[in-house]
């Protein structure tokens, strides 16, 4: 007798995992942070992005901020997270502070159009997400 065969059911259970950066830098003014410019979505935002294959959440970080800012950084302590839903998944970034080691010279890319450096209080502002203006406070 052949066994029953079952459909699986195909339901979504994934979840997007993203790693950022909240990366500091002393200025002559004070303490500042990197915010980007995100064209497609019009957005104020911290660098980050999701994880690959094999790549831990401390490393996903270093590597975004490093690609969308053109900066090393160094990792510090957690800072928190944030999650949300994005195109009907949920979607979970974890962030930590992170130190300036090197500033390389900004260039636009198709993702990541402008970056700033700013105070806090500035950048609660101008950051358009209220989870990461949180992560900020």
């Amino acid at each position: 007798m052949a066994p029953k065969s079952r459909k699986k059911d195909k339901q979504k259970s994934s979840v997007i995992r993203a790693g950022g950066g909240l990366v500091w830098r002393e200025s002559l003014t004070g303490r500042e942070i990197a915010i980007i410019h995100r064209s497609r979505y019009d957005d104020w935002t911290l660098p980050k992005g999701k994880l690959r294959k094999d790549e831990t959440w401390e490393q996903a970080a270093l590597r975004e901020v490093e690609e969308e800012t053109n900066c090393l950084a160094r990792l510090e302590d957690f800072a928190g997270c944030s999650c949300y839903h994005y195109e009907d998944l949920p979607k979970v970034v974890l962030y930590w502070h992170m130190q300036l080691l090197q500033e390389g010279e900004f260039t636009p890319s198709e993702e990541v159009d402008r970056l700033e450096w700013l105070p806090v209080e500035a950048a609660l502002k101008k950051l358009s997400y209220s989870g990461e203006r949180q992560l900020l406070k």
